[in-house]
């Protein structure tokens, strides 16, 4: 039997766990004093990362690491800065939309200003101040939490058509195989550019190899684009054509909330096209990706399971996909395994299981020679998985992964990613991605308000009987 950390008491829509290291919802308010600082501390480093191009503004994840503008980055940056700044989330999203090409592509960076003593390495992209390639379709998932605060139904006039384009490009250009999938074609594409789950993709056969080797295997998918002049139907039947389970669990439930705010907006057309596509979406991810148990990403002409287990497995909660079986399959035998991914500060990236595993990475002085997406812990990772077990009613799993989440920032500060067994931090100092504990500490509040409002009507149900 697998080792847990908890002792599991399952109920009908909940999995109840007892645990030294469990935060129960008596102590929910534990931490409301201290957020306003925490919130302070979060608006000094968006503050520091501050960037201005022309009218507008945008944040860089990193001013001594990462001084552009990325796409899902402003995404996440936008969702903070709804709790902070609202005007300047909107410009963050405003910004972002003027990079998106004629064909519907949000490229992954905007190269707004090259900074005098640029960190990043120079890549020859084949683009004019972009790269020419994409991130995980966030926009809409950014879109919809400005418009919860703002209620503006002009903002989101402005930016459905760009949402709308973004979709359908994915579809003209990403599903090549008619799967009602959108497939990436460089690993960087996913979010997760050296994740161990692109390694047989990226003909690197040894699970500890260097990092300098996996850049260099990216970079040659850059040149090797680039020397194709973009055109992708050359690039279809190569076998780092991947159909990644992140990328399109993100766009199953960006499609879900386009058709939403399209009907807020009064646009029936793009509501109802979103609507079928999310379905569509839902059941290929069914069909195609499930595999003895799980969800897995799918590779090449052949559609081969890719067996490697990372956080990717707990993607198809976020969207809804995986049936209630499915669920308690995943949290039992993996989120609440201390062999996979139940580490003292939790959820890696990559289980500890894998040979591939390496919570901290190579850390030599340069940047870019870090594990990155190879074990640690990163709050980008840690916000989609609390939406997930929240949406199947995990509510205290979720609960226990947001206080460790607070626990890593407090401790460690705003960095990159956080080693999953000691809590360090390691990569780019004031990252912005920790902002993401403002909206962690939203759902628990919308959870615990749920439970709550259930527990009363429970009671009352009960004093009529």
């Amino acid at each position: 039997m697998p080792v847990r950390i908890t002792s599991l008491l399952i109920t009908h829509q909940y999995t109840i766990f007892t645990s030294r290291r469990y935060v129960s919802l008596r102590n929910h308010n534990r931490y409301t004093v201290a957020m306003s600082s925490l919130e302070e501390s979060i608006k000094a480093v968006y503050d520091a990362n501050l960037r201005h191009h022309g009218k507008l503004t945008y944040t860089v994840p990193s001013p001594d690491t990462y001084p552009f503008q990325w796409f899902w980055d402003s995404c996440f940056h936008a969702i903070t800065l709804s709790y902070i700044d609202v005007e300047r989330a909107k410009n963050e999203l405003r910004l972002l939309v003027t990079g998106q090409f004629q064909n519907g592509m949000i490229p992954h960076i905007m190269y707004w200003k090259m900074p005098v003593n640029n960190p990043f390495p120079e890549i020859h992209w084949g683009k004019r101040r972009t790269s020419s390639i994409t991130q995980p379709p966030m926009l809409s998932l950014a879109v919809w939490r400005i418009y919860e605060v703002t209620g503006d139904t002009e903002f989101v006039r402005e930016m459905l058509p760009h949402i709308d384009a973004f979709h359908h490009y994915l579809f003209r250009h990403r599903d090549p195989h008619h799967l009602n999938l959108a497939g990436i074609i460089n690993p960087d594409e996913s979010g997760e550019d050296n994740s161990p789950r692109f390694d047989r993709v990226l003909g690197l056969s040894d699970p500890r190899h260097q990092f300098v080797d996996n850049f260099k295997a990216r970079l040659k998918l850059v040149d090797d684009l680039r020397a194709a002049r973009f055109v992708l139907k050359n690039k279809v039947d190569l076998k780092h054509w991947v159909y990644d389970v992140p990328f399109n669990a993100i766009l199953a439930e960006s499609l879900r909330i386009t058709s939403t705010l399209a009907q807020h907006a009064g646009n029936q057309v793009i509501a109802m096209w979103s609507d079928a596509k999310a379905m569509k979406v839902r059941a290929s991810m069914h069909e195609i990706f499930r595999h003895q148990h799980l969800y897995q990403s799918v590779y090449g002409p052949r559609l081969r399971h890719i067996s490697t287990r990372t956080w990717a497995m707990f993607m198809p909660l976020y969207a809804g996909v995986a049936s209630d079986a499915e669920a308690r399959y995943v949290v039992e035998n993996y989120l609440l395994d201390t062999r996979e991914f139940a580490l003292p500060y939790a959820v890696p990236t990559v289980s500890l299981a894998e040979p591939s595993f390496d919570p901290s990475g190579d850390w030599k002085g340069d940047w870019w020679v870090g594990t990155n997406w190879r074990g640690p812990v990163w709050m980008s990772t840690n916000w989609f998985i609390i939406q997930g077990l929240l949406r199947y009613g995990y509510a205290d799993e979720a609960r226990r992964i947001y206080y460790g989440s607070l626990e890593l920032i407090k401790h460690a500060g705003f960095r990159e990613y956080y080693d999953p067994l000691t809590g360090q931090g390691h990569g780019a100092n004031n990252f912005t991605w920790g902002g993401l504990i403002l909206d962690m500490e939203e759902l628990i509040k919308a959870a615990v308000s749920r439970d709550k409002n259930n527990h009363d009507k429970t009671e009352v149900a009960g004093a009529k009987t």
